[in-house]
């Protein structure tokens, strides 16, 4: 599996690359109210209003740094309505991939915390631990709901072929 490796704190972290469309640098969000604190905002992407998810808000309650590496990473995540949509995710130095076989893939038990059912298996690398997040468990029903109401058009997600 080839995975996009980026940071949030000092931990590392991984994506499956068949989910990302593209990985931008960082563009002006318009700043969202009455959204949780880890919606960083939303922007224009090809067409659409996509929001940004701000993964180090998220995960460890602390705002993405304003690294040169800070990127948003353009992923295709779908809903269990099975309808595809474009949604950011922001990430601290998003700089490299690595390709693993499905294998090195090791349970972390972090599927017994339902909050974080996003963080998945762990890989053992020369880099250290990295843990993989699970996108389909990203957004909760209600957050779902909430963030992408109205967008079941499959016109505005990207492929990532």
């Amino acid at each position: 599996m080839l995975m996009l490796l980026f940071y949030v704190g000092k931990n590392l972290y991984a994506l499956d690359t068949s989910q990302v469309v593209e990985v931008i640098p960082r563009v002006i969000l318009r700043k969202t109210y009455q959204m949780p604190d880890y919606v960083a905002g939303m922007f224009q992407y090809r067409s659409a209003i996509v929001p940004v998810i701000d993964l180090c808000h998220l995960i460890q309650g602390q705002p993405s740094c304003s690294y040169l590496s800070t990127r948003i990473i353009m992923v295709n995540y779908v809903g269990k309505d099975n309808a595809k949509r474009c949604i950011g995710l922001m990430a601290e130095r998003v700089t490299e991939t690595l390709n693993k076989p499905d294998s090195d893939l090791e349970d972390a038990a972090t599927h017994l915390n339902e909050a974080a059912g996003y963080l998945g298996e762990m890989i053992m690398d020369d880099k250290g631990m990295i843990q993989r997040i699970r996108l389909e468990y990203l957004l909760s029903d209600p957050q779902h709901q909430y963030l992408l109401a109205g967008k079941n058009d499959d016109r505005n997600a990207p492929s990532s072929n």
